[in-house]
């Protein structure tokens, strides 16, 4: 179990927040869906293709005139609470971060399902499917402490790397994995038939040793 703190300011006014990191069980689902995975979308990264590798996109942030909210959780089937009915969930992980027993922070690893179409045939790769914070301690370190224990898990099950999806419409995601030392290597301007002028982008993390 890993404990961290962290400072929150509050109306100038500044409390202790702590908070442990450690694996939940499956059964915990349906306190896992009650944080809210919702967020502003204040603007998006319109995203230009220069070539392969990680030097082959470049992402340039446009404010919107009219800002958003959207929530991973009201699109059919996307809530935690459906995963079992749609996924085989053998091959789970789930962390949780909780400050004094209330569950704050949580995330979801996932590895080796050949008949997930996001493994790429491999068995070496592991997927952050779900990571969210609830929004009254979003900032305080609490996503980068989960990314860290899904990190530790995917080397401690000798994965090679770590692959994590995003969309053009979450700034903050983008710039989040990006400080964690993901790089953004494969775009689809196709993937949600539901949402058009949404655009996925699919992040990996190497996880040779010593690239922490």
């Amino acid at each position: 179990m890993d404990e961290r703190a962290a400072m929150q300011s509050d109306g100038g006014r500044r409390s202790d927040l702590r908070f442990e990191i450690a694996e939940e069980p499956l059964r915990n689902l349906d306190e896992y869906a009650t944080i809210s995975i919702a967020f502003e979308v204040c603007s998006i990264f319109q995203v230009r293709g220069l070539g392969t590798g990680s030097d082959g996109f470049v992402l340039t942030e446009q404010r919107l005139d009219v800002p958003y909210r959207k929530d991973y959780d009201a699109i059919s089937g996307g809530k935690p609470t459906e995963w079992r009915r749609r996924f085989d969930m053998s091959n789970w992980t789930l962390f949780g971060a909780r400050d004094r027993g209330r569950l704050i922070g949580a995330a979801g690893l996932v590895f080796s399902t050949p008949s997930e179409g996001m493994f790429e045939g491999r068995a070496d790769l592991a997927i952050l499917w779900d990571i969210r914070v609830s929004p009254e301690v979003r900032g305080q370190g609490i996503g980068a402490a989960l990314f860290a224990a899904a990190e530790a898990k995917a080397r401690a099950k000798e994965c090679r790397e770590i692959k994590v999806e995003t969309r053009n419409i979450n700034v903050a995601a983008c710039r989040f994995y990006q400080r964690l030392g993901c790089e953004l290597r494969a775009i689809s301007r196709h993937a949600y038939t539901e949402f058009p002028g949404e655009v996925q982008l699919l992040w990996y993390k190497d996880l040779a040793p010593g690239n922490q």
